[in-house]
């Protein structure tokens, strides 16, 4: 019997003949064009089944929520690498996007790992305190929680946790996870710490069923919408080179200030 491994690859993402195109098992032309939305086809692909009412409307606030945030690490690196190739648009997104991580943007999959442990715990209030706690010990924000700029809450948080409150077709089980994390960290933190845009989005992502190992790619699709509007207004009011002599003169060089050994 032939090894799993050696089986030849399939898809069934798409295929095409001299007159058709399918996405699944949908006729693109035919089922799709003019029919269906964006977000509709894109959670049809990724998903592999028909999208809910809800899953749209979920989706839909999740990527105009992480579409932007300003001068960003990764808005600065679009620019910066449009700067030097204005020819590469896709080079400067690109780029931009190498910023979507566990630190900036993409930390909704951080998140979500938690959820998904304190979801599966038997004692879901002991799990999440333990998880406070190691935080705590190691000196280290909980994903999904804390923002630099939005203080005392991150209003983009509570919008959409209402807003998935407020949807009757959501079991509710990651947000209610969420909860109860917040109240952990609360407790271990000895002050309220507000829950950030991206612990919310983990929230709603994981009501509609979307994998935590996928997360990240919502906010790469959303991101990808918000760079190519940063290199637009760089077309418009360039900014790359103010950028790079600002950075040039803030930072002074010091003659063997960083010695290796």
């Amino acid at each position: 019997m032939a090894n799993s491994s050696s089986k030849t690859p399939i898809t069934s993402l798409c295929t095409h003949t001299l007159t058709s195109l399918h996405y699944r098992d949908a006729d693109l032309v035919e089922d799709l064009m003019g029919k269906k939305t964006f977000t509709e086809v894109m959670l049809m692909q990724i998903l592999g089944r028909t999208p809910r009412p809800v899953d749209i409307r979920i989706t839909d606030v999740v990527l105009i929520v992480l579409m932007e945030h300003g001068l960003t690490p990764s808005a600065i690196a679009t620019r910066l690498i449009y700067m030097s190739a204005p020819e590469n648009l896709q080079g400067a997104v690109s780029a931009g996007l190498l910023a979507v991580g566990s630190s900036f943007i993409g930390t909704m999959e951080n998140c979500s790992v938690l959820l998904d442990r304190i979801t599966a715990a038997a004692d879901p209030d002991a799990e999440a305190l333990t998880i406070a706690q190691h935080f705590k010990t190691i000196k280290a924000a909980v994903p999904g929680f804390g923002h630099h700029l939005h203080k005392p809450v991150d209003p983009r948080a509570y919008k959409l946790l209402e807003m998935g409150r407020a949807e009757p077709d959501l079991k509710g089980d990651k947000i209610r996870a969420l909860e109860i994390l917040s109240k952990a960290v609360d407790s271990v933190a000895g002050r309220p710490i507000t829950i950030n845009a991206t612990g919310a989005v983990a929230a709603l992502l994981g009501e509609i069923g979307i994998p935590t190992a996928v997360m990240r790619g919502f906010a790469v699709i959303s991101r990808s919408a918000g760079l190519v509007a940063h290199i637009v207004e760089e077309q418009q009011s360039p900014s790359g080179r103010f950028i790079w002599d600002t950075v040039e003169h803030a930072i002074p060089f010091v003659e063997g200030a960083n010695k290796i050994g």
